[in-house]
């Protein structure tokens, strides 16, 4: 089991140190800001969806390494996704990161933050980027607060 946290570590890491898709999207057409006051972690996420599908999407702000990662692993899960399948990623994350994931989850790279269950004030953390993909899904244009 340490091997695989080392992997999980060494993954989450990466993404912090070098986010992928950090930029704002210039052709979005849905964007949503999410705050975290108990941390300070601040996210926008930037999306283009067209025909039921997102696209592309991207994020820029500023935040722990799990909040930045989660991000950046969020960005690479849904691009492509219809919004049935991007839902079901995010009611699959949210259960993961909170200790309700079944046996044999479907969520890939994803799955690096299972250990966040062990640490309930980290969930914000790694679920703030999600909430604010689904406010921007559901409101094309929003202001979400994890409190």
């Amino acid at each position: 089991m340490s091997l695989l946290r080392d992997l999980y570590q060494e993954v989450i890491l990466d993404h912090s140190k070098s986010p992928r898709n950090f930029s704002q999207l210039s052709d979005a057409n849905r964007k949503a800001e999410g705050y975290n006051p108990l941390c300070g972690d601040k996210v926008t996420v930037y999306l283009k969806v067209n025909e039921g599908v997102v696209e592309n999407v991207s994020f820029k702000g500023a935040g722990c390494a799990i909040s930045t990662a989660s991000a950046s692993l969020m960005t690479l899960a849904v691009k492509g996704k219809d919004l049935a399948e991007t839902e079901e990623l995010f009611k699959g994350f949210h259960e993961l990161v909170t200790g309700k994931a079944g046996e044999g989850s479907e969520l890939g790279e994803l799955m690096v933050f299972q250990g966040v269950s062990e640490f309930p004030v980290r969930v914000k953390c790694a679920t703030l980027a999600w909430h604010t993909l689904q406010a921007a899904l559901e409101k094309g244009e929003a202001t979400i607060s994890t409190e």
